[in-house]
C-alpha cells in the first residue's frame, strides 16, 4: 500500500519522539533541581509525604533554636547567680571574724559592716541588672505568680509550673501523716519542783537529742520551770528545747521530722520518789500518754526515746516527699514544694494550699506548640529582702542597723540566715544545671537524631538518585537519537510513490 495523504509511520515516530524527548526533559530537570519530584504530577503521594516531612523539619529545627535559646539565657542566669553565691561567702567569712568579740575592736567590726553592706548592694545590683535582651533574669521576673494563700502554709516554693495561656492551678494540699517532733514528758513526783531525798543531794540526767548530748544537775527544790530555762540555754547545741508546763516538764526536739529525737535517761535520780517519763502520744504529741506509757525513773536504763515523723501529704493528688513539716512533688507538670506551720502540719484533712496564676520562664522544646513540649522553670527574686526566711530573718538585715549586722546584732542569727541563703542560691544554681543538662541538653540531642532522620526519609522520597537519572538520561538520548532517525525515514517514504509516476 502506497498513500502519500497520511503517512501512519510518521505519525508513530512522531509520537514516539515526543515522548522520548518528554522523557529527556524529565530526566534533564530532575538532574539540574536534585529533586525526582518537582510537581504533583510526578509523584502525587510522594509529593504529599515529602511535604509533611519537611514541615515537622522545619518544626524541629525552631525546637532546636528554642532550646538552644533557653540554655543561654540559663547560662546568663547561672553566671549572675555564681556571682552572688561567692560574695555569700564572704559575708560569711566576715560574720565569722565579727563573733570573735573579745579579739576585734568596734572599729574593726563597723569595717566589716561596711564591706557587707557593699556586698549587699552588690548583689541587688547583679539581681536587677542580669538580663537577657533586656528581660530580667533574678529580679523575679520569671517567679510564679500567685494568689489566695492558706494561713497554715508558711513558705512554698515553684520550681515548675506547666499552664496553658490564660489557666490557673489550683495547689490542694491533704495532709495524711501528721508531722511530729520527738517529745517526752517528764514527772518530777508529780509536783512542779523536783523533790530529793535530802538536801545534799542532786538530780543529774542526760539529755540528747539530733545536734549533740548534756548532762544537767538540780539541786532539791528546783522549779520545772528553772529546769526548761537552763536547757534552753543549750537548745541550738542539742536541738532540744523545754518548757516547764504544769507537774510536767516537756521535752521536744526543736524540728519535725524522723531524723529528729529527743532522749531522756536518768544518771542519778537524787532518791525522787514518783519520777516518771511519759512518751508524747499521736497524733496529739502535746498530750501526756498516761498509765501504760509510763516509765519510771527505775526502769529507764540506758534512757527512754522518742522520734519525730515526718509530714505525709499530697499535693493535688500525687504523693508528695515529706521531711519535716515540708511536702515537696515533682512531675512533668508541677514541681513545687510546701512548708506548713505546726497546726496545718498536725492537722490531718485537706486544703487549698494557693492558686498559681503564671509566670515562670516557659520555653516551647518540641516541634509541636502544646502544653506537652512546653518546658517551664521557676527563677525566684534574689534580692537580699527575699533571701532568707521568715523564721531566722532575711539577708537585708544583715545591713546597717538591722537586727541582724555584725557590729551590735544578733550573729548567730546573722549566721543562720546567711547559711539558709547560700543554701537558697546553691539549689538555685543546682536546679537551673539540671534543667540545661537533663531537659534541654538531652531535647538537642534527641531532637538532633530526629532531625537526621527526617531528612533522610525526606531525601529518599523526593531527592534524586543521580546514578540511576543519568543511566536514564543516556537512554533517553539514544532513543531521541533513533526516533528522530526513524522519523527522517517515514518522511521520507512518501518519495517512493514517483518511482510509480515513471
Amino acid at each position: 500500500m502506497s498513500r502519500i495523504n497520511t503517512n501512519i509511520t510518521s505519525l508513530i515516530a512522531q509520537r514516539t519522539l515526543g515522548q522520548q524527548q518528554g522523557n529527556l526533559t524529565k530526566t534533564l530537570e530532575r538532574l539540574s533541581t536534585g529533586y525526582q519530584i518537582n510537581r504533583g504530577a510526578d509523584n502525587p503521594a510522594g509529593l504529599i509525604a515529602s511535604e509533611r516531612l519537611r514541615s515537622e523539619l522545619a518544626a524541629s529545627t525552631a525546637a532546636v533554636g528554642n532550646a538552644e535559646r533557653a540554655d543561654q539565657v540559663m547560662n546568663i542566669a547561672e553566671g549572675g547567680l555564681q556571682e552572688i553565691n561567692s560574695m555569700l561567702i564572704q559575708i560569711q567569712d566576715l560574720v565569722g571574724q565579727s563573733a570573735n568579740e573579745a579579739g576585734l575592736s568596734r572599729e574593726e567590726k563597723e569595717a566589716n559592716q561596711l564591706q557587707i553592706d557593699s556586698i549587699l548592694q552588690t548583689i541587688d545590683r547583679i539581681s536587677q541588672t542580669t538580663s537577657f535582651e533586656g528581660t530580667k533574669l533574678l529580679n523575679g521576673t520569671f517567679d510564679f505568680k500567685t494568689t489566695g494563700q492558706s494561713n497554715v502554709v508558711t513558705d512554698f516554693q515553684i520550681n515548675a509550673a506547666k499552664l496553658n495561656a490564660g489557666d490557673t492551678r489550683q495547689v490542694q494540699v491533704a495532709v495524711t501523716a501528721s508531722a511530729q517532733h520527738g517529745a517526752l514528758f517528764v514527772s518530777a513526783g508529780g509536783g512542779t519542783a523536783i523533790n530529793l531525798a535530802n538536801a545534799s543531794s542532786t538530780f543529774v540526767f542526760e539529755l540528747t537529742g539530733s545536734k549533740g548530748s548534756r548532762a544537767f544537775s538540780f539541786s532539791s527544790g528546783t522549779t520545772l520551770t528553772a529546769i526548761a530555762s537552763q536547757i534552753n540555754t543549750f537548745k541550738d547545741v542539742l536541738g532540744v528545747s523545754a518548757v516547764g508546763s504544769g507537774n510536767y516538764l516537756e521535752l521536744k526536739s526543736t524540728t519535725f521530722g524522723s531524723s529528729e529525737f529527743v532522749k531522756f535517761k536518768v544518771v542519778d535520780d537524787g532518791g525522787m520518789t514518783g519520777g516518771a517519763v511519759y512518751v508524747a502520744s499521736a497524733p496529739n504529741e502535746n498530750a501526756v500518754q498516761t498509765a501504760t506509757g509510763a516509765t519510771t525513773f527505775a526502769n529507764v536504763g540506758d534512757g527512754v526515746e522518742d522520734e519525730g515523723q515526718d509530714l505525709g501529704a499530697t499535693i493535688n493528688g500525687i504523693k508528695a516527699t515529706g521531711k519535716g513539716n515540708n511536702a515537696n512533688v515533682s512531675t512533668d507538670f508541677i514541681d513545687l514544694s510546701v512548708t506548713l506551720s505546726a497546726n496545718g502540719a498536725q492537722t490531718l484533712g485537706s486544703f487549698n494550699a494557693f492558686t498559681i496564676t503564671g509566670g515562670g520562664a516557659n520555653f516551647n522544646l518540641g516541634p509541636s506548640v502544646d502544653i506537652i513540649n512546653k518546658v517551664s522553670i521557676g527563677i525566684s527574686n534574689v534580692t537580699t529582702r527575699k533571701l532568707g526566711n521568715s523564721t531566722d530573718g532575711y539577708l537585708n538585715d544583715l545591713a546597717q542597723g538591722g537586727t541582724a549586722n555584725v557590729v551590735d546584732g544578733d550573729l548567730a542569727t546573722a549566721q543562720k540566715i546567711v547559711a539558709t541563703t547560700i543554701d537558697q542560691i546553691s539549689s538555685l544554681r543546682g536546679r537551673i544545671g539540671a534543667f540545661q543538662k537533663n531537659v534541654v541538653g538531652a531535647t538537642i540531642r534527641s531532637l538532633g537524631v530526629a532531625i537526621e532522620n527526617t531528612r533522610a526519609a525526606e531525601s529518599t522520597i523526593r531527592d534524586t538518585d543521580f546514578a540511576s537519572q543519568i543511566a536514564e538520561l543516556s537512554r533517553n538520548q539514544v532513543l531521541v537519537q533513533a526516533a528522530s532517525s526513524m522519523l527522517g525515514i517515514s518522511n521520507a517514504q512518501g518519495q517512493n510513490v514517483l518511482q510509480l509516476l515513471g
